[in-house]
């Protein structure tokens, strides 16, 4: 990702996908991925597919595009004339095309396959519950000043979290925004630390403030509340403890109420306005922004889902606010020139095609500024299914590894925190090394409450420990397969960035 990571970051007076256009030094006309079937087709029964639609910020070109969303079939959701972002609703399968022709658009297109009516969050495998009768057997064996469930806890450990706690537990004042599919605020170990004023349900595009909205629909919806314990579990005699168990955390709820728990575009950009202007320092995104797990510039849909959440992000950069995202679970080398992808778009069916990651880019995790964050196990080594790419990963944190086994009492190599209905669990993924390094991110903005989010970016690379590529092939797995190959130094590679979080270190 060294050909978004390492830009400088756009200004939002400029056409945000131009700019990257212009950054990247690729040709639009380049396509790099067979295009699905067009919105059009997949609309032509009427139903309503929803659209952003992306223009110039001033006042005159956007209430033009208004009067144009209205004339040619459309319904406004909502607009964030901050931005230049646009969403909309429409049954006219030719909306999409009929807005990119409109005078001030600047780009335009479906934001899903489906009619409004395969979740992109990043945890690998199926949460492992822990029972109470197991939780009650660990809280008897618990340390002296430790919490009942710490000893299971290798991975506060493994980035001297647990010391960093007594030296300085993180600040009130730091809040981190934990964008996903909901968070439990009423769970004991996350009530202490919640935020309600800094949350919101953002699923439909425009946020709903409604008390309790930001909560997940059931328990199904444990992603986001397993975030939120990893982040700023409370130290307070109770269950599990948090990286930064002094700092706040807020819940921005953007997946569907549905199974299928997608993470839409709309949903995302509503997220990172509102946290930006909730005065949220630091957001977490364990996800991809479905339905594209890599969204093509040669595609009008997917080039204006790239747009609108770019430029949705790099506005809450500009307000304060640092954004850290999941790497994914692929094991993709996001800096190779030709990769797969089968899931895409998984909210309909499903076309395998050929992608080049420079090209084709996974939202938020490839965009500029925003922290990647690959997984380690317990032994320090890439987790078996963590993407990476040499200039792509910025830093790596625990996420957990089924492989690598730690000297714990459950002899589980995941990562445990908290769960909907006061229940704890194990998860491994990218999804839990984002939060990991989003709250040694919060430590440091509670010492340098005046960092910028690229100072806080320097500083989260400035601490880290890179153990170096491995001596020998990788085998994540160990069935005998070289599973990946790590390009870099001992400074800053493929697989870690410039190296594992470290929290101790963040507060000295």
């Amino acid at each position: 990702m060294a050909h978004l990571r390492s830009r400088r970051r756009l200004a939002l007076a400029v056409p945000v996908v131009l700019s990257l256009t212009a950054s990247l030094g690729f040709l639009p006309a380049a396509a790099s991925a067979a295009p699905a079937a067009p919105a059009a087709a997949r609309a032509a029964d009427g139903t309503n597919l929803a659209y952003v639609v992306n223009t110039r910020t001033d006042h005159r070109t956007i209430a033009s595009v208004l009067r144009a969303i209205a004339l040619n079939g459309g319904e406004v959701v909502v607009s964030y004339d901050k931005i230049g972002v646009i969403v909309a609703h429409s049954a006219d399968p030719d909306f999409g095309a009929r807005m990119r022709a409109v005078r001030g658009v600047q780009s335009a297109g479906a934001t899903r396959t489906a009619p409004l009516s395969a979740a992109g969050t990043t945890d690998e495998g199926a949460v492992q519950v822990l029972s109470k009768a197991e939780a009650a057997k660990l809280a008897k064996g618990a340390a002296a000043g430790e919490e009942p469930l710490e000893a299971d806890q290798w991975d506060l450990r493994a980035i001297g979290a647990d010391k960093a706690a007594r030296i300085d537990p993180g600040s009130r004042s730091v809040t981190v925004g934990v964008i996903d599919t909901g968070v439990d605020d009423t769970h004991p170990d996350i009530a202490p630390n919640f935020s309600a004023a800094q949350s919101a349900n953002c699923v439909s595009g425009k946020p709903d403030t409604t008390y309790g909205a930001w909560r997940p629909v059931d328990a199904d919806h444990y992603h986001g509340t397993h975030v939120a314990g990893e982040i700023a579990a409370a130290r307070n005699g109770v269950g599990v403890a948090g990286v930064a168990p002094g700092v706040k955390v807020a819940s921005i709820t953007v997946a569907q109420p549905d199974p299928s728990s997608l993470f839409y575009p709309e949903s995302v950009v509503c997220a990172f306005v509102f946290a930006a202007d909730h005065g949220i320092e630091i957001t977490n995104n364990s996800y991809y922004v479905d339905p594209w797990l890599y969204n093509c510039m040669d595609d009008p849909d997917q080039r204006a889902i790239v747009d609108a959440v770019n430029r949705a992000q790099l506005y809450a950069q500009d307000r304060g606010t640092l954004n850290v995202a999941s790497a994914g679970n692929s094991n993709d080398d996001l800096d190779s020139h030709s990769l797969t992808d089968d899931s895409s778009p998984d909210d309909s069916t499903a076309t395998p095609r050929t992608v080049d990651p420079h090209e084709c880019f996974d939202v938020p995790t490839q965009l500029p500024g925003v922290v990647t964050v690959s997984a380690v196990g317990v032994q320090g080594a890439k987790s078996y299914y963590s993407s990476y790419g040499q200039g792509v990963v910025d830093v790596a944190g625990p996420g957990g590894d089924k492989y690598q086994i730690p000297d714990t009492p459950s002899k589980n190599g995941r990562i445990l925190s908290t769960l909907p209905n006061n229940q704890y669990g194990f998860l491994q993924g990218t999804s839990m090394a984002s939060p990991h390094v989003a709250a040694v991110a919060a430590l440091l903005k509670s010492a340098h409450r005046h960092a910028t989010p690229a100072q806080l970016q320097a500083l989260l690379k400035a601490q880290a420990d890179n153990p170096g590529c491995p001596a020998g092939p990788y085998d994540g797995n160990g069935d005998g397969v070289v599973d990946a190959t790590c390009v870099g130094s001992k400074r800053v590679n493929g697989f870690y960035g410039f190296g594992i979080v470290d929290a101790l270190r963040a507060v000295k």
